[in-house]
């Protein structure tokens, strides 16, 4: 079991399991108080009570919040039976007897280990953003997000807008790629300072307990990088006997390894904002100041709204790209399927135009590997090497697809492809066999450009020299030996590309099993393996072949025998039977929707697509029917619907802060729901309809700084 050092504790050596979220201790510009329910008593405090509300932290222990005077016993209690305080909720209030109580913003929440967290800042004077100004700002901001139609332009937008909004010397845009590193992809600063856009950080730079704080603590502010925690008095919660789980908390003191990180970089002062996407970290917006900065409450939760706008609007726009991505894809497919018709051989078509399957993609060569022919387009490897590079893909227990921008790096055996194919996509086509669709992308010279030296996270052997970079002065490293890594979007093209070229193959082996009876076992072998539904018809509507998944699919009713017989599986049969009739006659391929009939169980919605086969002298050969489980589909239909309905009660009586996200929200459902289909669509829709809710809740607690 690995040892997780207590806060504090922790060097560059174990600062992955340090234990930030028990940090014992809080930032001296606000209180915090645990208190116990139901009598509301002070049962742990920070000890700093006396310089923020004059009272002792040993006086205020075990006294009842009603008996220190003020509104916020009122207030607190107002909040248990209006709210379920699972997460962080606004509290203004006033604590102090007297002609002038102090008065106080803060948040308050339910700790898991049973009692409330109270915590308290002083309230700020009128600054020169007033409310109503607040509220312009963020209507303009969700208006500028909606209208971004890449990521580039919404990221830029957002470095702009956090900076309008909270006056940060510099405001960045982090997004992480798959292996946790960061890049800044927005910036917006002070003219003074130089620019660190485009600069890289490693991933050990937010440790990954630091990363899992982050998305349940979406808002991070650090007033000042000198301050003198103030510790919790007593350090073990009563209640319970433990640490304080200060998960949550806005105050909760930050690692000393961070402390350090901050000084390091000559920055002050930090607001730090999680953009969250289908529950995964995606960035950071990281805003930077080099002087103490204080940012009031009411502009903190303006930063957790706009986060949920960027969040659902990222989601539109990528949901978005891979829509274009199946255009491209059904572009592909049409080509192939007319070259299969005419040549016979689909895989000729593929790679006769090396710019309609390398270009897309930014490759410099391709390769397929299908029943064990290796064919080739643009610059590759030799067959051998491409046979060994094959085999040991083949062999590695990954996700589809299969994606490395360094082959020669993760096995050296294959150094000596780096010139051709230093970087492979890789797509699988068949279950049975090693049958491969591979691009290639050449080696090529990188220049990365980090935040300090990466290879250098300490300086000095003494233990008071530990820092986890000391120089932040950009450092430029060659990286030999590797690719232009697959961007998220092209992997998704080459696996849709594979999905593609795997219904192709079930249709030419379909017709195969009509037209060369020789081939029939190995051609049968390879339909009955594949997840496509798809059954062969004769002339006369008998049937002569049925994939496995077809006859499971049709399993709760009997064997069909004819096309006949399978019309009678369905709730219309009539309809069906018409469409095959005009096929037979007219030999047109049809296309429907119709709903299987299941004993025991609900009908279940397919997709029916019927072709022709016709023979190379035109006459008709049979028919190929195809069936499509439409259950995703109509989930996802579903979902867009409940979120209509689900904004309509909203829409009635919106400001125009309301209508701007429900206005995000609706182009966000149009352009997920444009996409490709598929079982993601409904989760992302539900996921817009839970953020759009998110976002209007927080916008309500924002009201509540308005409410005196």
């Amino acid at each position: 079991m690995q040892y997780s050092p207590p806060f504090g504790q922790a060097d560059l050596t174990n600062c992955e399991r340090e234990l930030i979220h028990l940090a014992g201790s809080v930032q001296p510009h606000g209180l915090l108080m645990v208190l116990s329910e139901p009598a509301l008593e002070v049962v742990q405090a920070s000890a700093n009570t006396a310089a923020m509300m004059g009272l002792a932290v040993d006086d205020l222990l075990g006294r009842a919040l009603a008996s220190l005077g003020g509104t916020a016993h009122e207030r607190l209690r107002r909040l248990i039976a209006s709210q379920d305080l699972s997460e962080p909720v606004p509290l203004q209030c006033t604590l102090g007897s007297g002609h002038s109580p102090g008065c106080f913003e803060g948040s308050a929440h339910r700790h898991p280990g049973g009692g409330l967290i109270v915590e308290l800042e002083p309230s700020p004077p009128a600054d020169r953003l007033s409310h109503d100004q607040l509220l312009r700002k963020v209507s303009a901001a969700v208006q500028r997000f909606s209208a971004a139609a890449s990521i580039g332009a919404l990221t830029d937008a957002v470095a702009q807008c956090v900076h309008d909004l909270t006056g940060y010397d510099r405001v960045m845009v982090y997004k992480f790629d798959q292996d946790g590193h960061g890049k800044i992809v927005a910036e917006v600063r002070d003219p003074r300072l130089e620019s660190l856009l485009g600069h890289h950080y490693p991933a050990s730079d937010i440790p990954q307990r630091a990363r899992e704080l982050y998305l349940r603590n979406r808002v991070r502010v650090l007033v000042d990088v000198h301050y003198e925690p103030v510790p919790l008095v007593p350090r073990l919660l009563p209640t319970t006997g433990q640490e304080l789980d200060m998960s949550l908390c806005h105050l909760r003191s930050m690692s000393p390894l961070h402390l350090q990180y901050l000084k390091n970089m000559g920055v002050t002062a930090t607001l730090v904002v999680s953009l969250v996407r289908e529950g995964r970290l995606w960035g950071l917006i990281a805003a930077h100041h080099y002087s103490p900065r204080h940012l009031r409450h009411a502009v903190r939760a303006a930063c957790d709204l706009l986060a949920e706008v960027i969040s659902t609007r990222i989601a539109a726009i990528e949901t978005y790209a891979h829509a274009q991505v199946a255009i491209l894809v059904r572009r592909l497919e049409q080509r192939l399927v007319e070259a299969t018709s005419i040549e016979g051989d689909w895989r000729l078509a593929l790679l006769r135009n090396p710019r309609m399957l390398l270009q897309p993609l930014e490759a410099t060569g391709a390769a397929l590997f299908h029943e064990g022919e290796v064919l080739t387009s643009g610059e590759v490897p030799s067959t051998p090497e491409l046979r060994a590079l094959m085999q040991w893909i083949d062999e590695q227990n990954h996700e589809p697809p299969f994606a490395c921008s360094s082959v020669g790096q993760q096995n050296p055996a294959l150094e000596s492809l780096t010139p051709t194919a230093s970087g492979v996509l890789a797509v699988k086509l068949s279950t049975t066999r090693p049958d491969y669709l591979m691009w290639f992308r050449k080696e090529q010279l990188l220049t990365v450009t980090w935040a300090g030296d990466p290879h250098k996270p300490v300086i000095g052997d003494s233990p008071l020299d530990l820092s986890p970079r000391r120089s932040f002065a950009a450092w430029s490293e060659l990286v030999r030996g590797t690719a232009l890594p697959w961007t998220s979007s092209e992997i998704a093209l080459a696996r849709a590309i594979g999905v593609a070229l795997v219904d192709i193959i079930v249709q030419v082996h379909a017709v195969r099993l009509l037209i060369a009876e020789h081939q029939l076992v190995q051609v049968r072998a390879t339909v009955q393996a594949s997840r496509e539904p798809v059954a062969i018809a004769g002339v006369d509507g008998r049937l002569l072949f049925a994939s496995d998944a077809f006859s499971q699919l049709v399993a709760g009713s009997l064997p069909p025998a004819t096309l006949d017989d399978l019309a009678a599986c369905f709730t219309e049969p009539a309809q069906l039977r018409q469409a095959l009739e005009a096929l037979r006659t007219a030999h047109q391929p049809w296309r429907g929707e119709m709903a299987l009939r299941r004993a025991g169980l609900p009908d279940l919605p397919l997709g029916v697509r019927a072709e022709i086969v016709p023979g190379r002298d035109g006459t008709l050969l049979g028919f190929i029917v195809m069936l499509a489980d439409l259950s995703d589909t109509q989930r996802a239909a579903a979902a867009r619907r409940q979120l209509e309905l689900s904004l309509q009660p909203v829409e009635r009586d919106a400001d125009e802060v309301i209508r701007a996200i429900l206005t995000n929200a609706s182009l966000a459902a149009m352009d997920i729901a444009d996409g490709p289909g598929g079982p993601s669509v409904a989760p992302l829709l539900n996921e817009v309809e839970a953020s759009t809710q998110r976002a209007t809740a927080l916008y309500g607690r924002m009201r509540l700084f308005d409410e005196d």
